[in-house]
């Protein structure tokens, strides 16, 4: 708790003029030469949020550190954030808890850590706003136990995508219809907002109209559209056999991927 409460008082000029160690004060800054490597966040997997309820995502990281620095000497969290370094920015996410490490060797610490995002709707003290959505950078932070001043910053240890969570439906018909009629899909696709805990529609997005046979379980696409400045979709295309036909939207660096359930429909 203590790394986030060091961490997110991190933003423009308080952090250069507080916080960021000049390289002349290093011989007296124990964790200036801990660097981070290997961090991982969600399991590489792109961090999608819904409209109000928290989600939590693992990270793992390695640290090294110099033999003569103790493990119990400092803490150490992962960061996202944006801009230039973690010590400028004013948009930083970082979990509620310090990560936790196992020694590997006599200088090298394997890493754990929770990291909380928050839609603003949902009233966190670190919120996400919709305009947030997208690609993050990451970093790390280490912080001595002894003073807080005392701290490592490490920028460019990868991006990550923070996604607003979609949804998507799909409705064919008429049901049942005759083989070579014409069968009409229609469907909308939504994303969250973080703003207001609600689902809007998503406008002017590719999404491919696919078919799957019913004995099959494989979907082919039989065309792409666009959806319309409200999210709405429609199209029509020809009954050939009983099968499902769906929705499916391959997302965005703002916005998950997301597919509809197939909607059967009976070709007599």
């Amino acid at each position: 708790m203590r790394i986030r409460a060091t961490v997110a008082a991190v933003s423009g000029a308080l952090a250069l003029s507080a916080l960021a160690v000049p390289a002349a004060q290093a011989a007296g800054n124990p964790v200036s030469n801990v660097t981070f490597s290997n961090v991982v966040i969600n399991g590489g997997k792109n961090v999608v949020v819904g409209a109000s309820a928290q989600v939590t995502v693992g990270a793992t990281y390695t640290v090294t550190h110099p033999s003569n620095v103790s493990k119990s000497s400092f803490s150490t969290v992962p960061v996202l954030y944006r801009g230039a370094t973690v010590d400028t920015s004013s948009d930083i996410i970082v979990g509620d808890e310090d990560g936790v490490c196992t020694v590997s060797t006599s200088t090298v610490l394997k890493c754990t850590a929770k990291i909380q995002f928050r839609p603003a709707a949902s009233g966190g003290d670190i919120d996400l706003t919709s305009a947030m959505a997208g690609s993050w950078k990451v970093g790390a932070v280490a912080v001595d136990m002894n003073n807080d001043a005392n701290v490592k910053f490490q920028n460019g240890l990868g991006t990550k995508n923070v996604q607003r969570y979609s949804k998507l439906t799909v409705n064919a018909s008429p049901e049942p219809v005759k083989k070579g009629k014409t069968v009409t899909v229609t469907g909308t696709l939504t994303r969250a907002s973080w703003d207001t805990a609600k689902y809007y529609g998503y406008g002017t997005q590719s999404v491919k109209l696919q078919f799957r046979k019913k004995d099959s379980s494989t979907y082919t696409t039989l065309k792409t559209i666009k959806t319309d400045s409200a999210g709405n979709l429609k199209t029509t295309t020809t009954a050939t056999a009983d099968g499902y036909y769906r929705y499916s939207f391959a997302g965005t660096s703002t916005t998950s991927a997301v597919s509809a359930t197939g909607d059967y429909v009976d070709v007599q």
